[in-house]
């Protein structure tokens, strides 16, 4: 999203150019229960429209704008856009199921990373999908981040960089969790993630990558 329209075709396939390792995507369910891409619940803030997306049919949502022309897409469109793997964040149970149903049809246990804020969303999907890999987010967290994350059967921790501590990498790694810090869109957030010894970032700015090399 600090290149190009947010959670647009353009920006998914200017992250795979850029040799990005996976793209990150977030899901809501439409009114008629489409797997519509878009980070908010709302589309005002990215899209010339203003509403609910849980209010919209995916006709009413391919009316909108999404930046540079870019229309919302569904999940299905980004799978066939790029080859990259793909990590999907889900925002309640009920996209989870949305999402199963995609993944045991399309065979994508191996392709496509589900993550989320809820538990329940992590379990759900855990339990639907035999295989998915999961990962739980969490911008604050409490002592028991590590212990949520196993009892929801997540595989990994994508924990808010400004809030990262080596004390709670430590004890991920420890349990066998992967630790993966957001955003990252600095060459001081990209330093601190090597030096956390983290497993993976998530950045707006895929080119970090390439220059993070040589100065971080």
């Amino acid at each position: 999203m600090g290149v190009e329209p947010e959670n647009t075709l353009r920006s998914f396939v200017h992250a795979e150019q850029a040799g990005m390792d996976a793209v990150e995507l977030d899901l809501h369910l439409s009114k008629d229960g489409a797997l519509a891409v878009m980070h908010d619940a709302a589309v005002d803030r990215t899209t010339d429209g203003r509403g609910l997306i849980a209010e919209k049919t995916l006709s009413e949502l391919r009316e909108l704008d999404a930046g540079r022309g870019e229309r919302v897409p569904v999940f299905e469109e980004v799978l066939d856009a790029i080859r990259s793997p793909v990590q999907a964040e889900i925002k309640d149970v009920a996209a989870a199921r949305a999402l199963a149903e995609v993944m045991l049809r399309r065979d994508l246990a191996g392709r496509v990373e589900v993550s989320s804020f809820h538990d329940a969303a992590v379990a759900e999907i855990a339990q639907l999908v035999p295989g998915v890999r999961t990962v739980l987010i969490a911008s604050r967290w409490e002592g028991d981040v590590v212990d949520r994350a196993k009892a929801a059967g997540a595989a990994t921790l994508a924990l808010n960089i400004r809030r990262l501590t080596l004390e709670v990498v430590e004890q991920a790694h420890a349990e066998g969790l992967k630790v993966i810090g957001w955003v990252v869109n600095t060459q001081d957030q990209l330093r601190l993630v090597r030096a956390l010894g983290l497993d993976g970032a998530t950045t707006d700015y895929p080119e970090i990558r390439r220059a993070g090399r040589f100065t971080a």
